[in-house]
């Protein structure tokens, strides 16, 4: 995820002033299409092979937010009830001491007519200080402690990497950030209907995102400080002692 960033930092910097920038992938990979650019993000696409999915990739910044703040709320699970409206059910069911995984599971709207999905999830996180890295990976797992619930989809595929290089520091204003994520909604709506849906509620999700870490910053608002451990210790459970300002 890491040389991904570096690769992704390198093309922005030679595409400044000369339009879009153009992955060139290997020769084993799919190309990457360009299928948003706005301001602030540019969007990208490429198929799975083997599947009628794809893959996409997010690559953005932000000015008036710090990355630590960015990086808390979207670790944070109760505040993420509180600004997402899309959240039907979100918990942790599992920590691992060692390493500091999580086990989640999220439960979430789909646009009408189809049934919510349910996704299973470990995800880990790494603050890199000596490389000024954020690093968040998820990806769908079983767990006996979530079985199937017949009112919901249960999301079998699902991955997603969250990279954030701050401009300066954790602490100051601006940051660049790279999401790369993949998933299978269980539809039978075909490939471009999907697509649609993934374009257009990635770059929503993303700006509800901004939003809630802006509302934080300005209302103080109590959102747990991820950082405040060093990246090999396991964060402790979330209580009032436990959290501080974002």
């Amino acid at each position: 995820s890491a040389q991904e960033m570096k690769h992704m930092e390198n093309l922005s910097s030679l595409a400044q002033g000369s339009g879009p920038m153009e992955f060139q992938p290997s020769e084993q990979e799919q190309p990457w299409e360009l299928i948003m650019d706005k301001k602030h993000f540019r969007l990208w696409r490429r198929p799975i092979q083997g599947s009628h999915l794809y893959q996409y990739r997010v690559f953005g910044s932000y000015t008036d937010v710090t990355p630590r703040q960015f990086f808390n709320v979207q670790l944070d699970t109760e505040y993420r009830k509180k600004w997402d409206s899309l959240v039907i059910k979100l918990d942790v069911i599992e920590r691992d001491v060692a390493t500091g995984s999580e086990v989640i599971h999220w439960v979430t709207h789909f646009p009408y007519p189809m049934y919510s999905r349910d996704y299973v999830y470990v995800r880990r996180y790494n603050v890199d200080k000596e490389n000024n890295l954020m690093v968040l990976v998820s990806r769908a797992v079983e767990h006996p402690s979530v079985p199937e619930d017949p009112e919901y989809v249960r999301v079998r595929t699902y991955e997603s990497q969250m990279v954030i290089r701050p401009h300066k520091t954790f602490d100051e204003n601006g940051f660049d950030y790279l999401l790369t994520y993949s998933d299978n909604p269980q539809t039978v709506f075909p490939r471009y209907c999907v697509s649609w849906m993934v374009s257009s509620g990635m770059p929503d999700f993303l700006e509800k995102l901004h939003s809630a870490a802006l509302k934080a910053k300005k209302m103080e608002l109590e959102v747990r400080d991820y950082l405040s451990k060093s990246s090999d210790t396991a964060p402790e459970p979330c209580g009032p002692a436990q959290l501080e300002y974002a």
